[in-house]
């Protein structure tokens, strides 16, 4: 399909630069399979479900993968997005043509790392130096790696280390956050409890290539970046048990939607996953594993909107988008929320 059609323009105010306090207050717009559409709160969600439904979270943890360095007198900007060994990762780089294979980078509090080969992502392989924990080196040397369409507004400061990791934040590994995950509260979870509504947690570390614009005219000619996930066999029971019967699979945010759908077979059942994914779900994609989807607004061309549009239709998708833009809800990571749920 043209890359065109998934389109749309957005005003600069309705994006957001801090999440809503508190999380649960962000607004939620409700769309169905059908016209009508819902304006609505997060803290509302208990209400808009069904017990025996489960709602299906990552809990990825974000590390501070953001890196700023110098190699000579160059500066460089790094953003680590894909572990490949104990000390070596995949970062893409900022003012990369300054950089050649075998160069060191010093990126400051003792941290330095020689760079590798490029990537068919156009990343840099980086080989970290010492005999430190290169979580340990981010620690000292690393930021949260807010998303570009925040970060080049605003430098990222002390609240976002809290801001951008979700209440499930467990697994290390992520360097982008599962943002529709952000709006959940241990308020709001007790409310989920007490509504029969049941919660499973998986795990995908969630990489910067997630922010890669389609630079391909047609979707057919975009290279889906890879991102590491894991189900385990008794996840996979439960979400098999709960469908069985009569619960929905809601998946909070993209990222978990696409790790079961990357763990589903045809017939729908779920099994044990511990691999890479670089599922791409365009519209005529046929869905195995979800029911639903709460997530947040996306960027226009992107990857996710696609996705949203293949659960929900690219026209209706776009309807609900607009609509969103004219009652001033807030788009992307800090934003509000939707709940799509294509068969109501």
């Amino acid at each position: 399909m043209r890359v065109d059609l998934f389109d749309f323009d957005l005003p600069p105010e309705n994006i957001a630069l801090r999440p809503a306090s508190p999380r649960d207050s962000a607004r939620l717009l409700l769309a169905g399979g059908a016209a009508a559409l819902e304006d609505r709160v997060v803290r509302d969600l208990p209400s808009l479900l069904r017990a025996g439904d489960v709602l299906v979270f990552n809990d990825t943890r974000v590390i501070p993968a953001q890196l700023e360095g110098r190699r000579g007198e160059a500066r460089i900007g790094a953003t680590l997005h894909k572990r490949l060994g104990l000390r070596q990762w995949q970062a893409f780089l900022r003012n990369a043509k300054r950089v050649r294979e075998g160069d060191r980078i010093d990126f400051g509090a003792g941290v330095t790392a020689i760079a590798g080969a490029r990537d068919a992502d156009g990343g840099v392989t980086l080989d970290f130096e010492g005999e430190e924990p290169v979580e340990i080196l981010l620690e000292r040397a690393g930021t949260m790696p807010l998303p570009p369409y925040i970060a080049s507004k605003r430098p990222t400061d002390a609240r976002d280390r809290s801001d951008y990791q979700t209440m499930f934040a467990r697994e290390d590994g992520a360097v982008a956050a599962p943002t529709a995950a952000l709006h959940f509260t241990p308020e709001l979870m007790a409310a989920i409890e007490a509504a029969g509504v049941l919660t499973q947690t998986l795990t995908l570390h969630v990489g910067a290539g997630t922010f890669l614009p389609v630079k391909a005219e047609d979707t057919d000619d975009h290279r889906m970046h890879a991102e590491w996930g894991r189900i385990d066999a008794e996840a996979a029971d439960r979400l098999n048990a709960a469908r069985a019967a009569g619960g929905r699979l809601i998946a909070v945010g993209t990222t978990s939607l696409r790790l079961l759908e990357s763990a589903a077979g045809e017939d729908g059942v779920i099994r044990p996953f511990a691999d890479e994914t670089r599922i791409f779900i365009t519209p005529g994609y046929r869905f195995r594993a979800v029911d639903g989807l709460m997530t947040n607004f996306h960027l226009p061309r992107s990857t996710l909107f696609m996705l949203v549009s293949a659960l929900m239709g690219r026209e209706r998708m776009q309807a609900v988008y607009a609509h969103a833009i004219a009652q001033g809800y807030r788009f992307y990571s800090y934003g509000d929320s939707s709940l799509l749920l294509p068969q109501e």
